[in-house]
């Protein structure tokens, strides 16, 4: 849990800080759409604090969250992973973001790299294995760059490709690219690994709802989740 003493020298309550980064990360509204947010309900606070408050807590937020959950992921998400990349631009330079989605369209993990080829994605999925395991089948789209991988970590017969299998990893990009688009791009690469961790769950933490709720273990309402990430971020 997120130490209490974690919001010891700021002014302003706790309550109004976790509302503001969860307003940010989850919804897709810029910095000064919070600050409008937040003063229609009487809190007078410029953009540049909510700035400060998502640099500061969000990253503090995602690790715990993450650091509950991926211990129960690892006993149901190694039947089947589906992996994919889109590009990205940063500084109007191209990268990629690499992104690993279970069966249920839980994101495992999500990198951003400087290029698209072998050692990129045996990084990204050396990464995957050493915090969730080894899934039975991995289901990738067409690119060489995979099978390269794969071949390396002695997993290819693992690899499945087909038409529409990877669907559930190309949907799970569409709630960041709406970020992408709220938030004018991205200028820094660091910036934006920051931001698609924390965002990745985040998010996922406060939709644990439809096919995942044949999971004993996250059988959660919406109101449910909310009231978690309350208690994560309040100690």
């Amino acid at each position: 849990m997120t130490r209490p003493a974690s919001f010891k020298y700021f002014k302003t309550s706790p309550e109004v800080i976790r509302l503001a980064v969860m307003l940010y990360i989850r919804f897709p509204l810029s910095l000064r759409n919070v600050e409008d947010l937040l003063h229609e309900r009487g809190i007078e606070v410029s953009h540049e604090t909510v700035r400060y408050w998502w640099n500061r807590f969000g990253p503090m937020f995602a690790a715990e969250i993450r650091k509950k959950r991926v211990q129960k992921l690892r006993a149901y998400s190694k039947w089947k992973w589906h992996v994919d990349e889109v590009f990205v631009k940063v500084n109007s330079k191209r990268h990629y973001l690499w992104r690993a989605v279970d069966n249920e369209g839980e994101v495992l993990e999500a990198v951003v790299t400087k290029r698209r080829n072998k050692a990129a994605a045996l990084k990204f999925l050396k990464k995957l294995m050493k915090r969730h395991g080894k899934a039975k089948t991995v289901i990738t789209d067409r690119f060489a760059s995979y099978r390269a991988a794969l071949r390396e970590l002695g997993a290819t017969e693992k690899q499945q490709t087909g038409r529409w299998l990877n669907n559930r990893v190309e949907n799970s990009h569409l709630p960041f690219r709406r970020r992408e688009r709220a938030m004018q791009r991205f200028r820094r690469m660091r910036n934006l690994q920051k931001f698609v961790s924390v965002h990745s769950s985040v998010y996922n933490h406060l939709n644990q709802e439809g096919s995942l709720a044949s999971r004993d273990t996250f059988k959660l309402t919406r109101a449910a989740a909310l009231s978690e990430w309350r208690q994560l971020c309040s100690g």
